[in-house]
This record gives structure tokens, C-alpha cells and sequence, in this order.
């Protein structure tokens, strides 16, 4: 049975000061949560240390928000996977919309950097998702499965049980506007699918999370579905209360 993964975003929002009281919070409502679900938060780079600091044998695991698709060399400001194991990262977030959109990063690179995740022993949580329009032109299958299946490709099957999956619908991320749990579940059966056409033995391992605006309020109807196996949280992770809200729902 696959475990429920909670993971928090935090994106471009976090300090210092603000990060301990966030971290101290979740960690002191920890208490009927944890045995559960698993909880992550992504943080920025530069605050992968205090994250190893202050939650270092708490039971809560941490990531990145990003990863180079290169080894090591001459990429001034990338962050190789190998240096977010230094800093006790399990997870790190690849192919974010904000990345392909701001960043763009193409379906390849987001491959690469799966790739490279998975070889340096982190776990990538693969981004997948489609725009308004291509929603109402009926191409989400087309497109969202097209960047799972752009990461599939290069991956080897013994690979792919590692691999958690976010389904982030571009037009519910940070509008207040949410999938309901069946237009959800329907785009998650499809991504599992497509992931058994690869490898029937990975397909019931894989994770795949939803990642569009999910809240206290909706999380339970929303993990309730068969397909769903956690969220990856934007806003609601920077809320101490929400964010524990959401763990105890699953």
C-alpha cells in the first residue's frame, strides 16, 4: 500500500526567523499525524541547512525546489543534486510550472533532472500539468501525459517505484480555483496508466500527488480518491495550522 506523502512548498517565501517558527510549529503538532503520512517541506536552497538543523530526527523529511541536470562543472548558480545530499535532502521538486514557465524548462530538461535526481539517490517529485486553455480544448491527456511520458522514456523500469508524480493543474495553482476530487482522480488514473504501460510492477508503487490548491477544507474529499496519495502544498505550508490540517486529514 502506497504511504501518503504530504510535501510543502514554501517557493520563493521564507527567512530565517520565520522558517523556526514555521518548522517549531509543525514539529510540535506532529503528534497523530506523523504515523499516518509522511510530511516534507521543499525550502529554498539557502535554507537547506537550518531545515537539516531543526528537523533532523524529528521524523519530517525535507527537499529542494530544484535540481541541475548536470553533474558538476561551470553552471554558475545551478545546485547539483549531490550538494542537497550534503544537506540531508530526500526529495527535491522537478519541472514546477513556474519552472517551465519562468525558466523554461522544456519536457527534456525536466527529464534530465529526473534523471539525475534518481541516479544521485534523491527522490524527484515530477511536475505535470496543463493550462486553462489546454483543458478547454480537451487536450489534457495530450499534454500532461505527454510530460510524464517525456520522463518515462529515459528512466530504467528498476527506477521508476522511486519515482512520486504531482498532478498541478496550471489554472488551479494559487487562484483559490481547486479540481473537484472526480476531475482529479480521472487525470491520476491516467498518469498510473501510463505508468503500467511502462511497468506493471511500478504502477502501484508510484506516488502521484495533486497539486492544485488543496486546503483543510477539501484535502480529505481530495485524498479520499483511490489514485490520490498525498498533496504537494503551495500556500497552505507557510500556515502552520493548514498545513497540519492537511496531514491530519489524510
Amino acid at each position: 500500500m502506497r504511504r501518503t506523502l504530504i510535501a510543502g512548498n514554501w517557493k520563493m517565501n521564507a527567512s530565517l526567523s520565520g522558517n523556526a517558527k514555521l518548522l517549531g510549529g509543525i514539529k510540535a503538532g506532529l503528534a497523530g499525524v506523523r504515523d499516518g503520512c509522511d510530511l516534507l517541506v521543499c525550502a529554498p536552497a539557502p535554507y537547506l541547512a537550518q531545515c537539516q538543523a531543526e528537523l533532523h530526527g524529528s521524523g519530517m523529511l525535507w527537499g529542494a525546489q530544484t535540481v541541475s541536470e548536470h553533474e558538476s562543472g561551470a553552471y554558475t548558480g545551478d545546485v547539483a543534486a549531490a550538494m542537497l545530499l550534503d544537506f540531508g535532502c530526500s526529495h527535491v521538486i522537478v519541472g514546477h510550472s513556474e519552472r517551465r514557465t519562468y525558466h523554461g524548462e522544456s519536457n527534456a530538461v525536466v527529464a534530465k533532472k529526473a534523471l539525475r535526481a534518481l541516479k544521485a539517490g534523491l527522490t524527484p517529485i515530477v511536475c505535470v500539468g496543463e493550462t486553462l486553455a489546454e483543458r478547454q480544448d480537451n487536450r489534457t491527456d495530450a499534454v500532461v501525459g505527454g510530460q510524464l511520458d517525456a520522463v518515462l522514456q529515459v528512466l530504467e523500469e528498476d527506477a521508476l517505484p522511486r519515482l512520486v508524480v504531482a498532478y498541478e493543474p496550471l489554472w488551479a495553482i494559487g487562484t483559490g480555483i481547486t479540481a473537484t476530487p472526480r476531475m482529479a482522480q480521472n487525470v491520476h488514473d491516467m498518469l498510473r496508466a501510463k505508468i503500467a504501460a511502462r511497468s506493471a510492477d511500478a504502477a502501484p508503487q508510484v506516488k502521484i500527488l495533486y497539486g492544485g490548491s488543496m486546503k483543510p477544507d477539501n484535502a480529505g474529499q481530495l485524498l479520499a480518491m483511490p489514485d490520490i496519495d498525498g498533496g504537494l502544498i503551495g500556500g497552505a505550508s507557510l500556515k502552520v495550522e493548514d498545513f497540519l490540517a492537511i496531514a491530519q486529514a489524510a
